[in-house]
Formats: C-alpha cells, structure tokens, sequence
C-alpha cells in the first residue's frame, strides 16, 4: 500500500475551485516534487495530506501508522527572544539531547545545538527546521518551499542532505518548489500541478511535455534549460551532443524558472 493515495481530490477555498480531481499518491522511499505557479493549489495539497484541510471531494487515504515530519516555508521567532538550537528542538514535550543531536547530525548542522535561533543564517535556520522534522524518524517528510529565500548553492546543497536523508531513513520525501533547476536533480517523479495535474513523470518526461512548457516557458532561460545544465541522473545528453554533467548544480546559473511565481 502507498503511505499516502489521494483520489479524484477536489478542494474549494472561498467558493474557488483550487484542485479538482487530482490523483496522487506517494510511495515509501519515493522523491516527489510538485511544481506549478502561485495559487495552483500546491500547498492545498500538502494541507489535504497532513489533514489540515478536508477535500470537498475524493478522499485522502494514508498508512494508519503514517509519521509525517513538515518543514515549513518560514517560521518566525522574535529575535529578542533567548532560545538556543537544542531548547527550540525540544518544544513542545521532553526531547532527549541524543535525539537532538542526532536529528541534527542527519540535518548536516551537528555543531548547532548550542547556538541561539537568532544568531543562525537562512541556511542554517532551514536545517535545524529539518531536524525537528525529523525528530520522529518520518515516514514522510514534506517540505513546503524549504528553500526559499536561500541562494542557489544553498538550495543545492540544502536538497543533497535531503537525498541522503532519504537514504539513511528510507522515508517518502515530498517537496513543493518552484525553483525546478534544483528540484528536479533530486526526484524520483515531479508532478505539475495547475489546479489539476498536468503532467506527471520523470524530470526528463515532465520537463519535455507541452503542458509543462507551456506553464514554465522553454527559451534557454527556462527551467529546462537550468534542469538540463544542472544535473541529470540518467544521463542523457544535452541537444548539442556534448553530454556535459555538471553535478548538482551549485554553478548553475542563478535565474529562476519563474521569478513572480
């Protein structure tokens, strides 16, 4: 059984139709991302998974013994307020220092416990959301935007820790992201959601389909041209024969695919 099927999911907001008839589901091990422009109901996806929002039609189906870890897309803490890494990892309940120091060793951030949230970069701050989510051992973790707001080497390496989280934990990892030159490095399947699913597959797949291009543009600054220069698994080569591999991306041109998304 997948940990998470969604089936002919429907969801309104404010009389809109965000999401209709969306099929999904997400299966153990499994990298997915969910790309679209704003207000393509990406978000509403994640909250129908976690349980925070109740379709108005289909069903959400999950593993009844499903743990979800949940990086947000920012969290605020008042910079006034004194509280360290490893008191922040502890709330809400009694969190053991082993656990913390492990959340954050498998996070890539192992000597942080003792620095104040305050004091941490975009990146840093970004890890340690990490570790709390992944405090419970998830079977799942979602990542909402996790990398806005960090430059691209950041990005790329923020989402190799989350390859090799995958691997160390064998969880389902399901990401939401509009910076696809990244993204799509890492996935298993990318869906391209627009209200509905336009297109889903491979990166390769996804990235040649007329729906996507229409939605993400294809002139070299498009986001298929930064997948292709940024790393291919597969490794097809690019339309010029040169079959360039440029690893994951941490020289990457730095547009984004969709900069107003």
């Amino acid at each position: 059984m997948s940990l998470v099927s969604c089936e002919g999911l429907g969801i309104r907001l404010g009389g809109k139709t965000v999401l209709d008839r969306v099929n999904f589901t997400i299966d153990r091990g499994e990298i997915v991302t969910v790309v679209g422009p704003n207000g393509s109901g990406k978000t509403s996806l994640l909250r129908a998974i976690i349980g925070a929002v109740v379709p108005d039609t289909g069903r959400v189906q999950k593993d009844p013994a499903l743990k979800i870890g949940y990086v947000p897309q920012k969290l605020h803490i008042d910079a006034n307020l004194p509280m360290t890494v490893a008191r922040f990892l502890s709330l809400p309940g009694a969190v053991g220092k082993k656990a913390v120091a492990d959340a954050l060793a498998q996070a890539g951030v192992p000597d942080l416990a003792s620095r104040q949230m305050s004091a941490l970069s975009g990146g840093q701050f970004q890890r340690v959301l990490l570790a709390r989510a992944l405090l419970e051992k998830p079977d799942l973790l979602l990542l909402d935007e996790a990398t806005q707001g960090l430059d691209q080497p950041g990005s790329a390496a923020f989402y190799r820790q989350i390859e090799e989280v995958r691997q160390a934990l064998g969880c389902a990892v399901l990401m939401i992201s509009h910076e696809l030159h990244v993204v799509m490095s890492a996935s298993d399947r990318v869906i391209c959601l627009n209200g509905h699913v336009c297109c889903e597959g491979t990166p390769d797949i996804v990235a040649s389909a007329p729906e996507y291009r229409a939605l993400f543009g294809t002139g070299t600054m498009g986001a298929l041209a930064l997948y292709r220069h940024d790393h291919d698994h597969h490794h097809h080569h690019h339309d010029d024969g040169q079959g360039h591999d440029h690893g994951h991306g941490t020289d990457a041109p730095s547009e984004k695919a969709n900069e107003d998304a």
